[in-house]
């Protein structure tokens, strides 16, 4: 849990009765960087990147309320994200940031690099730059990006 001025971010494991949160909260933090990622998925394909890898699922809580998901895989060689996402009206307030550095704290602990993968056109590649991390490879759609200590 981290705490600032007035601001209390803290963490809970998802549970199944999340799924509508989860859902709403895709499509809001995603859609718009799918869809200019020539990616426009019906609800069925949201649900089901909801559900893939449940449970590696946290929940982002801000005052004890939900506003965002973490979904890491802890890997034999590396912590890789495989989403981040906050809901849009929390965007830019600095707690990806402030999760991003949890998730480097652990990858320190663990001896282990961080890998992820961001849209091309997604913006939060700025915040992943800013924290160390680097491109080390691109498809069509995404890029690959690693964070070592």
């Amino acid at each position: 849990m981290l705490t600032d001025e007035k601001v209390t971010i803290g963490f809970r494991q998802a549970q199944q009765s999340d799924i509508g949160y989860l859902l709403q909260l895709r499509k809001a933090s995603m859609g718009e960087h799918l869809i200019a990622a020539g990616l426009d998925l019906s609800d069925q394909q949201h649900l089901a990147r909801v559900n893939e890898f449940f449970a590696d699922s946290t929940i982002i809580l801000m005052n004890n309320a939900p506003i965002g998901l973490i979904k890491i895989a802890v890997l034999a060689d590396k912590l890789h994200i495989r989403q981040l996402q906050i809901i849009p009206i929390h965007q830019g307030k600095g707690i990806g940031g402030k999760v991003l550095a949890l998730i480097k704290r652990k990858a320190k602990e663990l001896k282990l690099p961080i890998t992820l993968n961001v849209l091309l056109a997604n913006p939060v590649i700025s915040l992943y730059l800013r924290h160390g991390f680097v491109v080390i490879g691109q498809n069509e759609v995404e890029y690959q990006m690693c964070w070592l200590q």
